[in-house]
C-alpha cells in the first residue's frame, strides 16, 4: 500500500504540473496514464464498471467522476484530478483540485476549504474510532467555512479492492457509524459545494459510473488522501 499510494501521489503531482489554460483534460489523462505505465502500474479506473479513461477530471461545477474530453481548460477554471493506481494487486487513491491560470478569490477559497476539510477529517481518525467521528469533523469545518459538503458521495475502504467498506461520510455524529479498524486503509475525500444545491447525474456512455454536477452550476472542489489506520493514529500514504 505504501508503494502504490506513493506512485498515485507522484502521478497526481506530475500530471498537475501540466494544468494550464489551453490544455485539454484528455491530454492530462494521457499524461497520467503514461506515467503509471512507465512505473510498472496501471490505472484502476480504465474499465472500472465501463469507465473508459485513466483518471477523472472534474472542472468547476463538476463534483466528481468528470470524464476527460477535448475541451481546453480556461484561465480561471479549477479542475480536480482523481488518480487511482493499481500495482501488485493493491490500490492507491488520491485527488487534488488545481488552479488553471489566475483564479477568482471565490475559487481559491473553496479550494483551500476543501483541503482543510479533508485534513480535519483525517485528524479525527483514531484507532477504534468511528466513521461518524470523521464525518462530524469534516462537516463542522465545512459549515464554519460557509460551504456545503456533499452527503451522498464520500470516501471508502481501500486495499486489495478499489472500493470497499466502510463508507466514509462528510457528515455524522461522534461515536456513530462503522468502527475504524487498526491495520486497514480508507480514503477521506470531502466534496464541497458553494451552495446547498442538489446534484445532477450525467450518464457516461457504456459505463454505470455517473458524472455529477451542481444543479445551479456553483463551484465544487475536492481533495482526497488514502490513510492507513495505525495503533498510533492516521498515517497518510498519498503524501508526495
Amino acid at each position: 500500500m505504501e508503494r502504490v499510494c506513493q506512485l498515485a501521489a507522484q502521478t497526481l503531482a506530475h500530471t498537475g504540473k501540466f494544468v494550464k489554460p489551453g490544455v485539454t483534460t484528455n491530454e492530462l489523462d494521457r499524461i497520467a496514464n503514461d506515467f503509471m505505465l512507465s512505473h510498472s502500474a496501471v490505472s484502476a479506473c480504465i474499465g472500472y464498471h465501463g469507465y473508459p479513461k485513466a483518471i477523472c477530471t472534474s472542472v468547476n461545477e463538476m463534483i466528481c467522476h468528470g470524464l476527460p474530453n477535448d475541451v481546453p481548460l480556461k484561465d480561471g477554471d479549477i479542475v480536480n484530478l482523481d488518480v487511482t493506481a493499481l500495482q501488485n494487486g493493491f490500490f492507491g487513491d488520491t485527488s487534488a483540485t488545481f488552479f488553471v491560470g489566475q483564479v477568482s478569490e471565490k475559487a481559491r477559497k473553496i479550494t483551500e476549504a476543501a483541503h482543510g476539510a479533508m485534513m480535519a477529517g483525517i485528524e479525527a481518525i483514531t484507532p477504534n474510532g468511528t466513521t461518524g467521528d470523521i464525518g462530524f469533523a469534516v462537516n463542522k469545518f465545512v459549515t464554519k467555512a460557509g460551504y456545503f459538503a456533499v452527503r451522498e458521495i464520500g470516501g471508502h475502504g481501500i486495499g486489495n479492492v478499489f472500493h470497499g467498506d466502510p463508507f466514509v461520510p462528510s457528515f455524522g455524529k461522534k461515536g456513530r457509524g462503522d468502527r475504524l479498524k487498526v491495520g486497514t486503509c480508507l480514503t477521506v475525500e470531502p466534496m464541497l459545494n458553494e451552495t446547498n444545491t442538489e446534484f445532477i447525474e450525467h450518464d457516461i456512455p457504456g459505463s454505470t459510473v455517473k458524472e455529477y454536477t451542481t444543479a445551479d452550476k456553483c463551484l465544487s472542489a475536492q481533495f482526497e488522501h488514502t490513510v492507513y489506520i495505525s495503533e498510533n493514529g492516521p498515517v497518510i500514504l498519498t503524501l508526495n
